[in-house]
């Protein structure tokens, strides 16, 4: 008998941006800290809050409500920056909480419906459905141009 093989699963970690749930895959994360401060920098576009000096890196932070043309919400304790990779560059997102490492299995991921009709939908890879939820897939190289 040969061996039936596993569905492959990409683990991804999950964050939230009003009442919607995203993700992005977790080999682009380095961390994820709590809220700290942001220095603000001069004539950068809208979405860039500023940068922060994270052990000793100085890394830009894009606000992702902002990016995604959403109202702005207010900065709680479940706020959170995560610090994610993409190539070289390293960038801070803030996100409203991020609390989960998942495995989703790949045959779970349906490519994103034509009408989603709103302003993060070019951002979009696809959507996961993982039992009651429903996981947005973000491209991180999308977010970051």
């Amino acid at each position: 008998m040969s061996e039936i093989a596993a569905p492959a699963t990409i683990k991804v970690i999950a964050f939230q941006l009003m009442d919607k749930e995203y993700a992005f895959p977790v080999h682009q994360v380095h961390s994820i800290e709590k809220l700290m401060h942001i220095t603000r920098v001069p004539g950068t576009v809208g979405f860039i809050k500023g940068v922060i000096n994270l052990r000793g890196v100085v890394t830009p932070i894009i606000d992702l409500r902002k990016r995604f043309n959403l109202p702005q919400g207010e900065y709680d304790d479940s706020t959170r920056i995560i610090i994610a990779a993409l190539d070289d560059m390293e960038v801070g997102l803030v996100v409203d909480g991020a609390n989960d490492v998942l495995d989703i299995p790949s045959d779970s991921i349906e490519p994103q419906p034509d009408v989603v009709g709103s302003v993060e939908a070019e951002y979009i890879t696809g959507v996961a459905k993982l039992e009651k939820r429903l996981l947005i897939l973000l491209s991180l190289e999308k977010v970051f141009k």
